[in-house]
């Protein structure tokens, strides 16, 4: 019951950053603002609780949410077969490229002030 309970604080806190997002015009889509409003209210024993049972539940069964991803890609094999080596060169790209842009922020933010 107390999973539930966390699943029900997790939709409230999404659907309130939702209905910000919106309400307010953020340039933040409502799951971020969610997510946001979930970080606060975390401090609070009444919510972390909860919403610690829903983690836990939902980590046990994280494997059952990666059957439909299998189920798209064993349906669309046609396209992976036809695009699959673009894909991974884009995806490898892509994270290098982040990894490289990240490791240059770190650097230029970790430089110690000259005087």
């Amino acid at each position: 019951m107390n999973a539930l309970r966390g699943f029900a604080w997790l939709l409230v806190l999404q659907s309130a950053g939702e209905l910000l997002a919106h309400m307010l015009g953020l340039p933040f889509p409502g799951p971020v603002v969610g997510l946001v409003l979930l970080l606060i209210a975390l401090r609070f024993e009444a919510v972390r609780t909860p919403v610690a049972a829903c983690a836990d539940f939902l980590l046990t069964h994280l494997s059952l949410l990666f059957v439909p991803v299998g189920v798209g890609v064993m349906t669309h094999l046609g396209l992976l077969g036809e695009y699959g080596g673009r894909l991974l060169l884009v995806i490898a790209l892509s994270t290098w490229i982040g990894l490289a842009v990240t490791a240059l922020v770190l650097r230029a933010l970790m430089k110690p002030e000259q005087e």
